[in-house]
């Protein structure tokens, strides 16, 4: 069984993920003056219209474009030595330390302690009519698994091909994918949770809700 409690002292312990921006296209780098220890953000706004914190410009062909952090952190290195020269495509430029949000705390928990189901190619996914009807009236908790049953429509090349469920029994706790999107192979696209696990998931959603502090 999951150790609960360890993978929370876990996660406490190092409460964040490095975000490292890489040069999207060839360029001569010019760095905005951040250094170590500032604080950027993300791409605000009700429609994400606005860019984050300026961290680069990349001048080709006397064209610049701005490099923008992709989500709120702090800045963790820069890649002085690279200022004003040409670098490739993929160069890392900056890192940025990013502490997790109660919702990123939630759904790294849940990827553990759910058995997830993953896309076997890159296609788009569908819930077979039955699934979807029942989860848009009573909810991602009201539908049961089992191994082998028609689950979902894999849609792809102008092909649709059924797709049974392969995993342990249990119910369909957290849905990954939007209907129409394509999927990664290898990508979940639902997390299971056995139901006498329930009660214990529901306990430690809840209790990162009311403890977890998030970096202003």
């Amino acid at each position: 069984m999951l150790n609960i409690k360890e993978l929370l002292d876990k996660v406490k312990a190092s409460p964040y993920r490095e975000i490292v921006v890489h040069a999207p296209h060839t360029g001569v780098v010019e760095f905005a003056g951040l250094k170590k220890g500032d604080k950027v953000y993300g791409r605000e706004g009700d429609y994400k219209e606005k860019p984050g914190t300026l961290l680069a410009n990349l001048t080709r062909e006397k064209n610049k474009k701005p490099i923008s952090a992709p989500e709120k952190g702090v800045v963790e290195s820069v890649r002085t030595e690279l200022e004003g020269k040409f670098v490739e495509a993929g160069e890392p430029l900056v890192t940025i330390k990013h502490y997790l949000t109660r919702q990123e705390v939630i759904e790294l928990i849940l990827q553990e302690a759910l058995y997830l189901f993953r896309a076997p190619e890159r296609a788009k996914y569908y819930f077979v009519p039955e699934v979807d009807q029942k989860l848009k009236v009573s909810g991602k908790r009201s539908v049961k698994v089992t191994e082998g049953m028609d689950l979902m429509i894999v849609s792809r090349m102008k092909r649709e091909t059924p797709l049974a469920y392969s995993g342990p029994e249990g119910i369909i706790y957290s849905v990954y994918f939007s209907r129409g999107e394509n999927v990664d192979e290898g990508a979940p696209l639902i997390g299971i949770c056995p139901e006498d696990q329930l009660t214990v998931i529901q306990d430690v959603v809840a209790r990162i809700q009311s403890e977890w502090e998030e970096e202003s």
